[in-house]
């Protein structure tokens, strides 16, 4: 079986306002663009409730609505309204080229949301796996890498062997079971790849739009290579592990702060065993003298704040790590925009599965300019642009960069926005000159 590394394209459909299935390919630098309330974040939001199943410190069912990423009260605040079986929804998820599973779930008033069905693709070979499926059922359906084991297994046990499907957190799983007691789990990486899944999903880094106001201190967080709920609330943690550790992330950091004009320099200072302060150079750029030229994040311009965890979490990522980030370039003044795109690119280059929901033509603009001088290859880039039919439902189009930069036809917006609003300007001055020249 071939490793099994990353994420490589997401599916989804009877959620919110995508109502038939919607499939987004994954690349290195994936760019989320549309108008508001065109679907983006609703596309991301099945990825991130099974992250925060995952993670629930209980077992809170199939899915856990009320977490840190994502926070429903009701199942109608998220079912589709534009299909007759609106009571369920499925969310599919890919690696490699081959490799596919699809969980759907289902809702009841009686008990909330239930697993209903898995299907599992390997290598073009499909089953499909439902809660309420018999020994004989599942044995019918079984790849024969899978039968072989059961067959070598009950020949080992001496004795008869049953199938059964049980649920782990939001996925369905295969247990084989002799009087009762399970003799082999089938979810390991050999046979269904779940095992893979499940790592691949809680190595997710969410880093949402609203990312807080700066605060004058901040708790500290375990660093590890996961983190459960939202960056944001590692962001200090990580840097003062950079400064123990002498990481050259910690130059990084500010060569990438310095180049976007908001600081240069950022510093974890220690309040006590639990709390922590962050601290920024209060100038743009270095001078002489200027180390201990330190003033509280709190005390900066809001750009400072709201930038520091989106070049963390490009920095803190690992290769084949899919960071989700929602409008990085918030509180952004253009160049910083511009500059941000470099930031975004170099990560992809390093491996990082960056996905970004924008709203920003300059940080499009420039992802563009950093592939026509061929400092980002354009196989690496995915563009997928959000918008809704008459109905209201989502539609996706995709599209992808040529070696110039260029992607070719283009939904009307950004750019033709921009032409737009210059013209509507000119137009303007134009007419008023016009007027007094009378």
């Amino acid at each position: 079986m071939k490793q099994r590394d990353t994420i490589t394209g997401l599916s989804v459909s009877g959620f919110k306002s995508i109502a038939d299935e919607q499939h987004l390919d994954i690349r290195p630098l994936t760019i989320l663009a549309g108008a508001n309330s065109s679907g983006k974040s609703s596309f991301m939001q099945p990825l991130l409730l099974l992250k925060q199943t995952l993670e629930a410190p209980g077992d809170p069912g199939a899915l856990w609505l009320g977490g840190p990423n994502v926070k429903f009260t009701s199942a109608e605040q998220f079912l589709t309204r534009f299909s007759r079986d609106g009571g369920e929804f499925s969310v599919g998820l890919f690696m490699g080229e081959n490799d596919h599973i699809e969980m759907t779930y289902a809702y009841s008033k009686d008990s909330g949301f239930s697993a209903k069905q898995l299907v599992v693709s390997l290598d073009g070979d499909s089953f499909t796996i439902k809660t309420d499926m018999s020994h004989d059922d599942i044995v019918e359906i079984l790849p024969s890498a899978i039968d072989d084991k059961r067959k070598h297994i009950e020949k080992q046990s001496k004795g008869s062997v049953r199938w059964t499907v049980n649920r782990d957190r939001c996925f369905l799983e295969l247990e084989l079971e002799q009087s009762n007691r399970p003799l082999y789990w089938f979810g390991p990486d050999e046979v269904i790849p779940l095992r893979s899944y499940y790592s691949l999903i809680q190595n997710v880094i969410h880093l949402p739009g609203l990312r807080g106001n700066p605060q004058r201190d901040y708790a500290r967080q375990a660093v590890g290579r996961r983190f459960p709920g939202t960056f944001d609330t590692y962001v200090a943690s990580v840097i003062e592990q950079w400064q123990k550790s002498k990481s050259e992330n910690l130059k990084s950091l500010g060569a990438a702060l310095e180049n976007m004009g908001l600081t240069w320099k950022v510093k974890a200072a220690p309040l006590n065993d639990t709390m922590m302060e962050l601290k920024v150079g209060r100038l743009p750029h270095s001078k002489r003298g200027g180390a201990s030229d330190l003033v509280s994040i709190a005390d900066v311009g809001f750009g400072v704040s709201q930038s520091l965890p989106v070049i963390v979490a490009l920095l803190a990522a690992k290769r084949g790590q899919l960071l989700y980030l929602e409008q990085p370039e918030i509180h952004l003044h253009p160049l910083a925009q511009r500059k941000l795109a470099q930031e975004l690119a170099s990560a992809a280059k390093r491996g990082v599965i960056v996905i970004v929901e924008t709203h920003s033509a300059l940080l499009l603009r420039e992802i563009q300019t950093l592939v026509a001088k061929n400092e980002l290859p354009s196989k690496e880039v995915a563009l997928h642009w959000f918008s809704r039919n008459v109905d209201g439902a989502t539609t996706i189009q995709s599209a992808e960069l040529d070696k110039n930069g260029a992607f070719g036809t283009w939904p009307v917006d950004f750019d033709e926005t921009d032409m737009a609003s210059e013209d509507a300007y000119l137009n303007a001055v134009e007419a008023r000159r016009a007027f007094h020249a009378e």
